[in-house]
């Protein structure tokens, strides 16, 4: 057998470009050599049951793996590290009779990647969408956020705060032991994975053999961000009872974070119609800077006690709160029509004008987002001459509060212009600084108001219970048969109240403080990126809120009945499944074939509101209750032809369907919000709710090739088809009424009723015609251990296509957040000491809306993007070890377009990201 090597004078080299590559850097967690082990178990709770293994001789179970030999041509080689974890991931997925692809962590504490969100965009046909710069939800094969499932140990895991999909930056990466993305389900998995469903497994402690304690001490930097580095640190305890019948795993988990994200961005154009096409003039640009500040607490525990060769019990605990505060600083520059000028013009694009009497809103806002979700399981299997049966018992709750309170000071500014012909340099010039404080003298304002905002509590729910019961056959070629049932009760409950000071009684400008006597200073907008002003004053919400102190004014919340409402789900289902395993024409044949029915019943209770003149929120007037009720049948079939010990075709069919959300941002019921400006002007905000949508579905089919040769090498093709029905699309729509009001669009492209106010209406439908969205997916892992002379260098990669049919935006379901290219490599070297790993991940161009994305309030294209990190790893004996790395080492932003890559509409900046981590074990 032969080893890695350990060169002195090779590491030495290595270590001091280690350095230079380094220096203060940092990434996601390193792959260092180990000697303990983690056991990876099946991604769903039956799945080593119910998965028939292939007869390779390849090792089957993951314990095989991370301990098993590696054939090096010449010898063999001790699989450690990052290979290890790549060769657990490739095995599980070969093992799975499912089209599945994951990530393991190499071992407690050592994921790898920063967050869970940035490490699955490196499985095949998953894109990453960042929030503020921070990896965040993620779409798989062309779908949103909203179309992928998400589940804990195969259970759901709730949170208030889903935005349009699992937020991913909600939990740590110390929560997950493995991560699998399952892109076609078997019956006994939930439906409500259109696109597929992400499962994230935690330890469990019987299959773990390796150090009792693990301490790490970790240190960030955003370079953007203001102020020093912040702290996590992480506790683990796991051990073995009781003649090793019983296991015990304990974590704590503490980080804070600050990070920081600068957006320039046209909002709003005005639009003429004209003979070649609509002409778009610029109507709204908007500065926005945001510095967040993160603290998240994760408790983490989980025992199994095997008694008896027959029983297993096993219970877990999930605790994550993620306590986050906003500082926004905003600019707005309204132009109006009449008072500006255009300077150039670009096709159909007024690019640059110059314009007085701008209305500009100078806005601070504190946001307070308060989440916290948990999670309780009980699990008991047992065992016996040929019967499984499994109970288990699930209850997952998450919280939200969410206060804003923004201070607005708006005046009339003169002598701007603006040139956004070169979509890499816009420029802006003002007359006066916008550091100038005079500008907001008291005799110049317009407005001046604090607060002014919302106050949101949340809480969403799912109880659940499950029992399963497998038959394992004796000879032909079905091997087991399993039934089993499910019942889910999902409830939301949504509360929003609002405060805004101009609703609870006039307070005269000369109450509040000047921005001459008391503000904020906004500096280094955008990085000094284009050439604009990058620096302004803004209000200081201290001396606001003193000021209301001092005038005895005290802002009542005022329930908004308007927005509030409460949720109901009830869902029973039944499934039954049988596995495959056999042979044709000598080539083993494995799979499993099923169908799941869920019946829905859905009640949605809101309130009847009346309009209060002059009011920010409705006052009460009834209630009402809406219900809907439906049933689905969803077949699925997987099968594996193993064509020769390394070569296995792979092909699969399901129908799977996804409900509406349930979450803060999701408006099941009709919401609506009302607010006014300077000039006494009204805007209505209306959502017509989404309570009769039906799920949407979709036929889907895979076929493809895998060819596994040698521990941890691997190539595959994959090709997919989806045929969607029932896809959702909201648009802005202006009726003829609404509420008894005429309405109409003016000039300016607006909806307007009669008596001057303003309409924004949303509408969200089904859309009855069939949307079909193909592709492809290409994978290559290899150790370059045969092909260089020196061990430990290797790389895994892999390129998603994905076709989706186009629809004209507004007139039918619409794929939107999708990259129809994307591609990710990682290149690595490790041996006993040391490692380095660098990973490019690359996205084309997606189109978003206002549903996806603030920015986007009339539809952009966001740009491609390409983002590289780099991890660093040194191992100084088997109980300690340190990392560092660098997110994003190649500060890549984010820019958009509207329509034509030469419109531009969007710029950001969100920096590099550092950290520095150390890890103890006992």
């Amino acid at each position: 057998m032969r080893v890695h090597q350990f060169s002195p004078a090779a590491s030495r080299i290595s270590w001091r470009a280690l350095l230079i590559a380094g220096g203060a850097a940092m990434l996601t967690s390193p792959a260092l050599a180990q000697e303990s082990t983690t056991a990876q178990p099946p991604a769903d709770p039956l799945a080593q049951a119910q998965t028939p293994k292939p007869s390779l001789p390849a090792p089957q179970t993951a314990q095989e793996v991370v301990t098993g030999q590696e054939d090096a041509g010449d010898g063999e080689i001790t699989v450690t590290g990052y290979r290890r974890s790549i060769a657990t991931a490739l095995e599980a997925k070969r093992a799975d009779v499912r089209v599945t692809d994951g990530i393991s962590s190499e071992d407690i504490g050592k994921f790898p990647s920063e967050n869970i969100t940035e490490a699955v965009q490196r499985i095949s046909g998953v894109q990453m969408s960042n929030v503020n710069g921070r990896g965040a939800t993620i779409s798989i094969r062309g779908l949103g956020p909203q179309y992928a499932n998400t589940t804990i140990n195969g259970q759901t895991f709730q949170s208030a705060d889903f935005t349009d999909g699992f937020r991913y930056d909600v939990v740590q990466t110390d929560l997950a032991s493995s991560i699998q993305v399952i892109k076609s389900p078997t019956a006994n998995m939930d439906a409500g994975g259109l696109s597929g469903t992400v499962n994230i497994d935690t330890l469990k402690p019987l299959e773990y053999r390796g150090d009792h304690i693990i301490l790490s001490v970790k240190g960030q930097k955003a370079e953007n961000a203001d102020g020093g580095i912040t702290p996590k640190v992480s506790a683990t305890y796991v051990n073995k009872y009781l003649d090793n019948t019983l296991g015990v795993f304990l974590n704590a988990s503490y980080q804070k974070l600050k990070d920081r994200a600068d957006y320039l961005w046209m909002d709003r154009w005005f639009t003429s119609a004209t003979a070649a096409g609509t002409v778009y003039t610029p109507r709204r640009l908007r500065y926005r800077r945001i510095d967040r500040e993160t603290n998240r607490l994760l408790l983490n525990a989980g025992l199994q006690y095997q008694p008896t060769e027959t029983l297993e019990l096993a219970a877990s605990a999930i605790y994550a709160r993620d306590h986050t505060t906003y500082d926004v600083n905003q600019q707005v520059f309204g132009f109006d029509r009449t008072r500006q000028t255009i300077t150039k013009t670009q096709g159909l694009t007024n690019s640059a004008i110059t314009a007085d009497n701008v209305y500009t809103d100078n806005n601070r806002q504190a946001e307070k987002r308060n989440l916290s979700s948990a999670a309780y399981t009980a699990t008991a299997k047992w065992n016996s001459e040929g019967w499984h049966a499994q109970l288990v018992g699930h209850y997952t709750k998450g919280d939200l509060l969410q206060r804003e309170d923004a201070a607005i000071y708006s005046v009339y500014m003169n002598g701007l212009s603006l040139d956004y012909s070169d979509p890499d340099d816009v420029k802006f010039s003002v007359t006066t600084p916008l550091t100038d404080t005079n500008q907001y003298a008291t005799n110049r304002l317009l407005r001046a108001t604090y607060p002014n905002g919302a106050t949101r509590l949340a809480d969403a729910a799912e109880r659940a219970t499950q029992f399963d019961l497998t038959r394992d056959l004796d000879g032909g070629f079905l091997k087991s048969v399993t039934i089993g049932a499910k019942y889910r009760h999902e409830s939301f409950d949504r509360h929003v109240s609002r405060h805004d000071r101009d609703a609870s009684g006039a307070v005269p400008f000369t109450a509040f403080p000047t921005i001459a006597s008391a503000n904020y200073l906004v500096t280094d907008f955008l990085n000094g990126r284009m050439s604009i002003p990058n620096s302004w004053v803004a209000p200081s919400l201290a001396a606001n809120e003193q000021a209301l102190k001092d005038q005895n004014v005290t802002v009542p919340d005022l329930f908004a009945p308007e927005s509030s409402y409460q949720v109901d789900r009830f869902i029973p289902s039944v499934y039954a499944m049988t596995n495959i395993d056999t042979t044709l024409f000598g080539m083993g044949v494995r799979g499993n074939i099923g169908a799941r029915y869920e019946r829905t019943k859905q009640k949605i209770a809101g309130y009847l509101t009346r309009d209060v003149p002059g009011a920010e929120v409705d006052a009460v007037a009834g209630t009402y209750v809406t219900r809907k009720d439906y049933g689905n049948f969803l077949p699925s079939a997987a099968l594996i032809l193993d064509v020769t010990d390394g070569v296995l075709v792979r092909a699969a069919a399901a129908k799977v369907l996804v409900r509406p959300l349930l979450n803060s941002n999701t408006s099941l019921a009709q919401v609506r919000s009302t607010t006014r400006d300077s000039q006494n002007r009204v805007f209505n905000n209306i959502d017509l709710g989404q309570a009769n949508l039906s799920p949407l579905t979709a036929k889907q089919y895979d076929l493809g090739v895998e060819y596994y040769y040698g521990q941890g090498n691997a190539l595959s093709l994959n090709g997919f088809w989806k045929d969607i029905r029932n896809g959702t699309f909201s648009r802005l729509i202006c009726p003829s009424t609404f509420e008894g009001a005429s309405l109409a669009i003016d000039g300016d492209g607006e909806c307007r009723a009669s008596n001057g106010e303003y309409y924004d209406i949303t509408e969200t439908l089904n859309d009855s015609s069939t949307v079909t969205i193909k592709g492809f997916e290409a994978a290559w892992t290899q150790s370059l251990d045969n092909l260089l002379p020196v061990d430990g260098f290797g790389f895994t990669g892999n390129y998603t296509r994905v076709i989706p049919e186009k629809v004209a935006n507004g007139q039918g379901y619409r794929v939107r957040n999708l990259s129809r290219q994307t591609w990710n490599f990682t290149g690595y070297w490790e041996d006993d000491t040391f490692s380095i790993r660098a990973s490019v991940n690359r996205r084309s161009s997606y189109e978003q809306d206002f549903s996806d994305s603030f920015f986007a309030r009339e539809g952009h294209t966001v740009r491609g993007r390409t983002q590289v990190d780099l991890a660093l790893g040194y191992a100084v004996n088997e109980h300690l070890n340190f990392a560092a790395g660098i997110i994003n080492l190649n500060d890549a932003s984010e820019e958009a377009y509207k329509d034509f890559t030469d419109r531009w509409q969007m710029s950001s900046v969100t920096g590099r990201n550092y950290y520095l981590s150390a890890t103890a074990r006992f």
